[in-house]
């Protein structure tokens, strides 16, 4: 393991953690107890950060210099600023399309969501600094390396960036299976961010009030709801679709 790709340290990690250092994941060792433990554990579980506890001698494995029980692994990729994205993109004559992700915290949906778009052309993805995935190896590993290569930006909160892209000329469109509309009934061409909510809750209410449009997928079979990364394929697989028939809606 690169050491440049490490923090070992009690401190050390918890001034990267308060400082906002991206990190994939983090080993404690077992039985390891302190005030600055508990923040650490507490800081990790807010940024959906992995958390392990693991014998000393992994640890020792891992590094060999003074980790104090700690060892945290910084993240794969460097995010994308998306207001200097956005007009990058116009600059270059092309219609916007972002895929945003409200609260999202399966890995295995994250790396899934990212193939899907990067192989239909979205500029990139959006999601929260807290209470949402992150790129981990896992997450780039599922995504085919996608990750890698589609830019991913992390903004304050999901609502300031809806704001934002809203300001851009940006229209936003959530997918919830409360909504009234049909997704095929829905104008999805870009200039566009299409809106994906949690495995479990959906969009938030703050991001179904900022909405343009709100659709669903209609389901006729008695499965309560899909897979948010199939439902997530399905809709950005129609903006294409949208695209290359160029259609026009009332």
């Amino acid at each position: 393991m690169k050491q440049d790709k490490l923090i070992y340290g009690i401190h050390a990690l918890v001034e990267a953690l308060e400082a906002g250092r991206e990190i994939d994941k983090i080993f404690l060792r077992r039985g390891l107890k302190s005030d600055e433990v508990q923040l650490i554990t507490s800081l990790a579980r807010e940024r959906v950060i992995p958390l392990q506890i693991v014998p000393e001698e992994k640890l020792n494995r891992i590094t060999r210099k003074a980790h104090q029980g700690v060892v945290a692994f910084l993240c794969e990729i460097e995010y994308t600023q998306l207001e200097q994205l956005i007009p990058m993109i116009y600059d270059e004559g092309r219609m916007p399309f972002f895929v945003v992700l409200d609260g999202l915290t399966d890995v295995r949906n994250f790396g899934a969501i990212a193939r899907t778009a990067g192989c239909a052309g979205a500029d990139a993805i959006i999601i929260p600094e807290r209470g949402s995935v992150s790129v981990t190896a896992d997450a780039v590993k599922t995504s085919a390396g996608a990750l890698l290569r589609l830019p991913v930006c992390r903004v304050s909160s999901i609502g300031s960036a809806l704001r934002s892209l809203q300001e851009h000329g940006i229209r936003v469109v959530t997918a919830s299976e409360k909504a009234a509309r049909v997704y095929t009934e829905e104008s999805l061409l870009p200039p566009l961010a299409l809106v994906m909510g949690s495995e479990s809750e959906g969009p938030s209410a703050d991001t179904l009030r900022r909405s343009d449009s709100i659709v669903r997928i209609p389901q006729h079979g008695s499965i309560g709801s899909l897979n948010v990364s199939v439902a997530a394929g399905i809709l950005i697989y129609e903006v294409l679709r949208q695209q290359s028939l160029s259609v026009s809606f009332d």
